[in-house]
This record gives C-alpha cells, structure tokens and sequence, in this order.
C-alpha cells in the first residue's frame, strides 16, 4: 500500500480540519446520482435515497431497498483514500417507510515525522456517520422525511509543531419533502414531475479545539424533473438542483452566533451583497435514458461559482438492473481549473429490490 509523506497529507490547522467535515457530509456517495452531475432530491427513489432526500423512500416501489457504494478519492495521489457506504430502506406500509445508512470516509495511513524528519508513528484518521430516517405520506402524492444523524470525525494527531485536535461526536437531523405527480398523457408522451427538497445536516456547532466552535455543514437542497415516458420501454428523466450552505459567509470561530441564527443569518450575510449571496448557490443539471427498466444511460453537469469554490465537471454513467439487482457506474470529467479528488476515478455501487412490490403513482 502506498503511504504519502506528512507534508502530503497532513491536516495542517483547524480551518483545514473543518473543511474536511464539510466536505465529507456533502459527499454524494452513489454513482447513480454521481453519473448525473451529483443530484438525487427530486429523482426517483432508489437504495441511496436517505442522503438526498429521505422523503422519497415512501414511494419506493419495492418494499426492501438495500445497497453498498464504494468511490476512490485522490486516486492520482494514493491508493489508500476511500468512501464507503451502505443503506437498508423498509417501506413497511402503502403511507410509511423507515430506512438506515452510515458512510465512511478512511484517509488512509499518515506517516508522522518530527521537524527533523525522523519518523514519529502513523496515525489512520477517519470519519463516520450512521442515519436512521422515517418518512410518511401525507397525500398520494406528497411525502415529508425526517433523519437523525450521529456523526463521528477522528483527524486527531500530535504534529511536529505539538498542535493536537481532539475527536468530535456530534449529532444532526435533516428535514425533507418530496411530491412525485400521477402518470398523465401530454399527447404522443406520457410523464409524471417531481420536486424535492432537503435541509440536511441541521445540527450545534462542533469543535476540534477547546474554547473554539464552527459551524457544520447545513446544505439546502431544491429541485426539480420530469419524466418523459414515450412507451412502454423507453424512459428519459431530466432534472436540476440548486444548493446551498445554510452556515455564515464568513467563518470566525470566535463567533457567538448560534447554530440556528448561522441558517438564517446565512440568507444575507455575504459581504458583497445580494450578487455574492446568488454566487453560494451551485446548480447541476441531469438526464437518465432508461430501456425497458433494465438498462440506464445518464449524464449531468455541475457548476460553483469561480469565487467560491470552482468546482465545475460533467459526468458520465451507466447503469444494468436485474429484478433485484442493481449495478451502477459514474465517472467524472473535470471542466475546471480546479482538481478534483474524483477525477480518474469510477463510482461503484450495488443494490437489490427486494421484497413485495408496490404499484408506481
């Protein structure tokens, strides 16, 4: 296994720290929603819905979801860095379903060494969060979702300069809806539309170091898509989601600002005005072809703003369904001038339907 020198891979001061939270919490773990440019809270329910939208899980299709993910993360730099998930959905009843997931993020074994480069021991710093979710129709085609979030972040090391960062253990929940239209006819077409959203990852602030806190990731997502279903095989979907960070603009972790105060604080607080505040959102646009529910073609595009972050790339994914089984692969174009940790890198996941079947509205 290749190991990277500390000057590589070691986490260097808090505020490093605490992007590597946010970025995990936002990592899009499947390759369904990795192969349409990162989106999921308006798409069909599937085995990976509990990170995009919880609420789609009561209208599941079949009564028994469950599925695994794996993604290489900085494949171009080390082959030990990695993001695994796994997920079980219930829908238990025509109105209910329950499900449950966790995800890890390993990054690999860091090799420590003091100011004279001798080595000082090696620490494998990871993170992890488990989610247990219930979802519960309102109407026939209306669903609201709830989450409850236990996350674990362990990136505490002793560096060469003394620094220490302790462990946190904290919790979040995530609020969501979703409205899934009944099959009508638009002429030579048949089609049903979609909306969701999510707020996740709602939550108190966290610290790393004594005395100082900072704000998790809270992420709003919305969005929107259509079916078009043109016969009995053939199946195009297009989507676009929107989102953005509900955290303040400007990160001091001497602020008193309260969790709750930072969401809707976060609204208004960029220094440049109403343009910097458009500038948070990113948007991503989708489609999937699917034929005869068996075979998917997907592709997607995602764009940040140059001023806030950058990220810029279009994807590319297939999928192959059984009855039951489900095999999914993604792959990243970088359009950016801005690396990408996922970049030559392909997306697994796998999943099986299983138990009754339920009729589509």
């Amino acid at each position: 296994m290749q190991h990277l020198k500390l000057r590589h891979r070691q986490i260097l001061n808090k505020q490093e720290v605490l992007q590597q939270l946010h970025l995990f919490l936002l990592i899009v773990p499947d390759a369904r929603a990795g192969g349409m440019g990162d989106i999921g809270v308006a798409t069909s329910a599937d085995a990976f819905s509990l990170f995009h939208n919880p609420a789609k899980i009561a209208f599941s299709n079949r009564q028994i979801y469950t599925g695994i993910t794996y993604s290489p993360w900085l494949r171009n730099l080390t082959d030990d860095i990695f993001i695994g998930s796994g997920s079980y959905i219930n829908r238990f009843s025509e109105n209910a379903a329950w499900g449950a997931d966790f995800k890890y993020f390993s990054l690999g074994q860091i090799d420590l060494t003091d100011s004279n480069g001798a080595e000082n021991g090696s620490i494998n710093p990871n993170e992890f969060v488990a989610t247990g979710s219930y979802s519960l129709k309102l109407s026939e085609t209306f669903a609201m979702g709830v989450s409850l979030k236990y996350i674990r972040s362990n990136l505490a090391f002793n560096g060469t300069s003394g620094n220490s960062l302790q462990p946190i253990n904290s919790f979040a929940v995530d609020v969501s809806g979703y409205y899934q239209s009944l099959e009508e006819n638009y002429g030579n077409f048949n089609g049903k539309y979609r909306i969701g959203f999510n707020i996740a990852n709602i939550g108190p602030k966290v610290s790393y170091t004594p005395g100082e806190e900072d704000f998790i990731p809270t992420n709003l997502k919305l969005g929107g898509g259509f079916d078009f279903i043109l016969d009995d095989y053939n199946t195009i979907t297009t989507t676009v989601e929107f989102t953005k960070l509900l955290v303040p603009t400007v990160n001091d972790p001497n602020d008193e600002k309260g969790w709750i105060d930072g969401i809707f604080s976060s609204f208004g607080d960029a220094p440049g005005g109403f343009s910097e505040e458009l500038k948070e959102v990113t948007y991503a646009v989708g489609a999937e072809y699917l034929y005869n529910n068996a075979f998917a073609l997907r592709t997607g595009y995602f764009h940040e703003s140059e001023d806030k972050g950058n990220r810029q790339y279009f994807t590319l994914g297939g999928g192959f369904k059984t009855n039951a089984l489900n095999i999914d692969l993604s792959y990243l174009i970088n359009s950016s001038d801005v690396n990408n940790p996922l970049e030559n890198s392909l997306r697994f996941s796998l999943s099986f339907d299983l138990g009754e079947i339920y009729d589509e509205y």
